[in-house]
């Protein structure tokens, strides 16, 4: 039934997160990239489409600009959140 309904900002993320795993040169398994993706999408609002090509048509060049930054900002948090859950805590951190 919702088949043709996608969240638009789902694209987006996955994007950035593959262009700054690819920048870094990180290696990743689909688990940690899906983890990346969930943060991110958390992070920002939903903005649910039936066709992205036509959406992304009748925006403006401000809303891309602003919905990239958004995009960044989440992806940023979601690398960071990742990191810390992913590095171990030393008592003195405690």
């Amino acid at each position: 039934m919702l088949s043709s309904i996608e969240n638009h900002y789902e694209r987006l993320v996955a994007a950035r997160i593959s262009e700054l795993l690819a920048e870094r040169g990180e290696t990743f398994d689909a688990g940690y990239f899906d983890d990346l993706a969930c943060v991110a999408l958390n992070y920002l609002p939903p903005r649910y489409v039936r066709h992205s090509i036509d959406f992304a048509s009748h925006q403006s060049d401000e809303e891309r600009s602003r919905m990239a930054e958004e995009v960044a900002d989440a992806v940023a948090f979601a690398f960071e959140t990742t990191r810390r859950r992913r590095t171990p805590r030393t008592h003195e951190e405690d």
